[in-house]
């Protein structure tokens, strides 16, 4: 059985949404508390074990920009070969608002999994400080693991904002419902034995 286009883009959405979560989450979970600090003369050299929190946060980010990208193709990807006017789509108030919480989380989620990487990037790279009280932290923590939280949760706004356009694209199509009439119904046409 084919997938439809909206399926297998819902799928892409998901699976790299989950896919930058599950790389968040394993850079925060193997990220160490912090690194070994080695006296040299009048400077400390900070030494880090290795790990894979770095890969990982560039990873996650790689993942969670795919996602919000193919997010951003669902909304707007003439189905069918039908395409709807932005206009007509964002005349739906639901979408709106969606798309609108969907782009803040995503662009806070791309903030915090950049800024953790980064972090961890510069500590590793900046070791040699002339503070002899220098502690060699890494990146804080829980901030790979709330960035991968908000990655997850901003794919699964994307989704909700698929699933409104297309409610609004088949609205403004005036396309059939494929589940059939609505009308109304007299009691006196539900037989109340089957109850």
């Amino acid at each position: 059985m084919a997938l439809s286009s909206p399926i297998r883009i819902a799928l892409m959405v998901a699976f790299f949404g989950i896919l930058a979560f599950i790389l968040g989450v394993i850079a925060e979970n193997k990220k160490p508390a912090s690194g070994t600090p080695i006296e040299g003369k009048d400077v400390i050299i900070c030494k880090f074990p290795s790990d894979p929190t770095i890969p990982m946060g560039s990873m996650s980010i790689v993942a969670f920009v795919v996602a919000a990208i193919i997010g951003h193709v669902a909304i707007f990807y003439p189905y069918s070969g039908k395409s709807v006017p932005r206009g007509a789509l964002f005349q739906s108030t639901s979408l709106s608002v969606f798309f609108v919480v969907a782009e803040l989380v995503s662009a806070l989620a791309f903030a915090m999994l950049l800024w953790a990487t980064v972090t961890e990037v510069l500590h590793r790279n900046n070791n040699i400080h002339h503070n002899m009280d220098y502690q060699c932290p890494t990146a804080k923590t829980g901030l790979f693991g709330g960035a991968a939280f908000l990655a997850l949760d901003a794919s699964l706004f994307w989704l909700v904002c698929q699933m409104l356009a297309l409610n609004a694209r088949a609205d403004y199509l005036d396309e059939d419902d494929n589940k059939g009439e609505y009308g109304q119904v007299y009691a006196t046409d539900v037989d109340g034995s089957k109850v």
